[in-house]
């Protein structure tokens, strides 16, 4: 469980590298007094940054976790975010500041997965024949 104030993306990355994480699913709810999600472009390689200037309720959290590159427990997370109006924004969780709190379930798997660089994507994807069983 996150604590309000907490910034999201950096807990779970700091959790996934003390746990030595390699291949991890990723569940939460929650709030944010705040947010950033992004949506890849394709044209530019990079992520679009939506910016959630507001309280929002954290509907949906999942992603992964593997063995990036550099052999550190890299985070993929996907957040849909309700508003008080009953809209929501979604995309990759680029920022959460937690509000008052998020539970998260992190659920291992005793593989080790790995994401290699995809130039033709822009992105570092997993890789399964990499994977270690």
């Amino acid at each position: 469980m996150l604590d309000e104030g907490d910034d999201a993306v950096a807990a779970l990355t700091s959790f996934a590298q003390q746990e030595q994480l390699s291949a991890a699913q990723v569940t939460a709810v929650g709030a944010f007094r705040r947010a950033v999600v992004g949506w890849f472009d394709r044209q530019t390689s990079d992520y679009r940054r939506i910016t959630v200037g507001q309280q929002c309720e954290v509907l949906s959290l999942i992603g992964d976790v593997a063995l990036g590159a550099d052999g550190e427990p890299a985070l993929h997370l996907h957040a849909v975010l309700g508003l008080a109006d009953g809209t929501t924004r979604g995309g990759h969780l680029l920022e959460g500041e937690v509000w008052p709190t998020l539970e998260v379930v992190v659920r291992e798997s005793p593989a080790q997965l790995r994401k290699t660089m995809r130039p033709e994507v822009g992105l570092a994807l997993i890789d399964l024949d990499r994977a270690e069983r």
